[in-house]
């Protein structure tokens, strides 16, 4: 008769991890540069479900992602506000003479607010005042409507001859519908 092995004498079953210490500052130089787990997946050859439970079982390399994440996102919306108010910026040109180079010359811009981009940036900060929203009230029922109708009038409708006069709620019951309408 053999004894059972018990369950720290038991050896791990399965594949090893191809997972390798390199990788979380490899995620890291990955996010910054804003690439997604699609695209993580295919630089370390592997499955978007691999890189999952990496981010699960290696603390570091999920950190590595968040942080590179953090970082890029808090850029492109610095990015965006300083587009959305306006900003100073000064170019350098090269002065050339007689074809050689003889100096450079500094020319202080301004960029004027952009209303697209600011429009987005209230848009998605503060949607609750500058979303775009049609608020409609409805009172009546569907089913009141239709059957205060003729037979004729129904089948006009129908066959698309006559519209609906009236609110009508396709739910079928009183209340108030939002439509929300698409940005730019």
């Amino acid at each position: 008769m053999t004894a059972r092995k018990k369950n720290e004498d038991k050896k791990k079953t399965g594949r090893k991890s191809s997972y390798q210490d390199t990788f979380a500052n490899q995620a890291l130089k990955l996010a910054l540069l804003g690439a997604k787990d699609e695209e993580l997946a295919d630089f370390f050859g592997v499955d978007v479900s691999t890189i999952n439970r990496w981010k699960k079982k290696y603390p570091e390399f999920c950190e590595s992602l968040k942080k590179g994440k953090d970082i890029a996102d808090s850029n492109v919306a610095s990015k965006l506000y300083n587009r959305a108010i306006g900003y100073d910026f000064e170019e350098t040109h090269t002065v050339r003479k007689n074809g050689l180079v003889v100096g450079e010359k500094h020319i202080k811009k301004h960029q004027p607010a952009d209303t697209t981009a600011a429009i987005f940036w209230l848009k998605n900060r503060q949607p609750e005042k500058w979303r775009d929203r049609k608020e409609l009230q409805i009172g009546n029922k569907l089913g009141d409507d239709l059957e205060s109708m003729t037979d004729e009038e129904l089948r006009a409708i129908i066959r698309g001859e006559k519209e609906q006069s009236g609110n009508i709620n396709t739910a079928g019951e009183s209340g108030n519908i939002t439509e929300e309408t698409g940005g730019e």
